[in-house]
């Protein structure tokens, strides 16, 4: 029975490596979706498990709203169940709602990698998995362009490899209402406070400059 079980666990591995190998090649032959507006800015990050990073982003001067959600992936209408099978391509994402007069698409990249162990693949922390992976999303040659260049700069200047996919954003799916504010809304729970309230500290201790009053 032990040694059906290890056979069923390395063939499902094997095929969501597959499935993650095929998204990543769809994902990367696709064109750019902008749905940025004039002064309203939106801006999309897969960073491990939401409830951190949503709590990180809505912390930022200039952020409006942080919503999570599920991106990356070629499945439509993806839940947290199918997304926690590995096999939809969907990483845990948050949508980021920002003014471009009051903090810049540069300062949210520096907070996404200042906010995360940068070179850990696919999962943060304790989170593992191709759901948990890291993916930044670009909406124009610009961003992409800028995107490359601050993670040519860290592998340079630190000699390591970065992890963080880059995808052209394509589509977001809002995640389940009781996602949303997790962190604010249960302080007590234990992930948030073994995982996610240390994470909150390290960054908020390298980024106060940016931080909400």
């Amino acid at each position: 029975m032990k040694k059906l079980f290890v056979s069923i666990f390395f063939v499902g591995l094997f095929y969501s490596s597959c499935a993650q190998e095929k998204n990543n090649r769809i994902q990367q032959n696709l064109q750019p979706i902008s749905v940025n507006e004039k002064d309203v800015h939106k801006a999309y990050f897969a960073s491990g498990c939401f409830w951190c990073v949503e709590a990180i982003y809505e912390s930022l001067i200039g952020v409006k709203e942080v919503t999570s959600g599920y991106s990356g992936g070629d499945t439509n209408n993806p839940t947290y169940g199918l997304v926690n099978t590995k096999l939809t391509g969907h990483a845990e994402t948050i949508e980021v709602v920002y003014d471009p007069n009051e903090i810049s698409f540069s300062n949210l990249l520096d907070v996404y990698f200042g906010s995360q162990n940068i070179d850990q693949i696919n999962g943060q922390g304790p989170d593992m998995g191709p759901q948990y992976r890291s993916i930044i999303f670009y909406q124009n040659n610009r961003q992409k362009t800028l995107i490359e260049s601050k993670i040519d700069k860290i592998e340079s200047e630190k000699n390591l490899k970065v992890a963080a996919e880059v995808y052209p954003f394509r589509k977001f799916w809002v995640a389940e209402k009781y996602h949303q504010n997790f962190k604010k809304n249960n302080p007590n729970h234990p992930y948030i406070k073994n995982v996610s309230d240390p994470r909150f500290k390290n960054f908020k201790f390298k980024f106060e400059d940016l931080i909400k009053d």
